[in-house]
């Protein structure tokens, strides 16, 4: 037959086509979830971590200091001082302050002195001393009874070469009355239990083996 290379051409031709056409259907579409080359890799882009890809913080915030500590005027006179003694801790510190006020207040109204003499500076012990010597010349007596704290806090901290120096404020309650060799109350009342807040200032030298701080400053006394 003349024409069968020509009809053999056509067939293969359709053939051609129809393969052409099934490859397109299946390769050449897109369907919306093809997985992009980056993804296939375990790549992503910046806000899009992949699911076994750990988000490391960020270092300007992990390296700021917060609200909190910027806020506390004592924060930075605590941290040289803990810079200037290792062995310095704010809470540790808090305590034995509590515990010398009580020591102190208690031994003033008692006329102690020698309790008091370690633990005062020479300025705070004249003042006590003169308190003391006037009940004294007037045959006063005074009853004191410690209650307690309401609050107790650092107000202010620095440093001044090698002493240390933290101020501290105590709301304290306590009842005391002063009375006369008769008996007779001159000042406060037995059934009253009295609040004052008194800012007291302590000074240690951190140079030196003694840990002890020393009061060096005294102010409040209000209602």
């Amino acid at each position: 037959m003349p024409n069968s290379p020509f009809l053999e051409i056509v067939i293969l031709a359709a053939i051609a086509a129809v393969i052409l056409f099934r490859l397109y259907t299946v390769l050449g579409r897109r369907t919306g979830t093809e997985r992009t080359p980056q993804e296939r890799y375990g790549l992503t882009g910046p806000g899009q971590p992949g699911d076994n890809v750990v988000t490391l913080p960020d270092r300007a915030r992990v390296a700021a200091p917060s609200a909190d500590s910027a806020a506390d005027p004592a924060a930075r006179g605590l941290l040289d001082i803990k810079l200037a003694d290792r062995n310095f801790e704010t809470e540790h510190f808090l305590s034995g302050a509590r515990s010398a006020y009580e020591i102190i207040v208690t031994a003033f109204a008692a006329g102690e002195r020698v309790k008091l003499k370690p633990l005062l500076n020479d300025e705070v012990y004249a003042a006590f001393d003169s308190v003391i010597h006037s009940h004294e010349e007037k045959h006063e007596k005074v009853s004191f009874t410690f209650v307690g704290f309401s609050d107790v806090k650092i107000v202010h901290a620095e440093m001044k070469d090698r002493t240390a120096e933290i101020t501290v404020s105590f709301a304290a309650k306590y009842i005391s009355t002063t009375a006369k060799e008769d008996g007779e109350v001159v000042d406060g009342d037995p059934k009253n239990v009295r609040e004052v807040t008194d800012i007291w200032t302590f000074a240690r030298d951190t140079g030196a083996r003694d840990p002890n701080w020393t009061l060096i400053a005294t102010s409040g006394g209000q209602h």
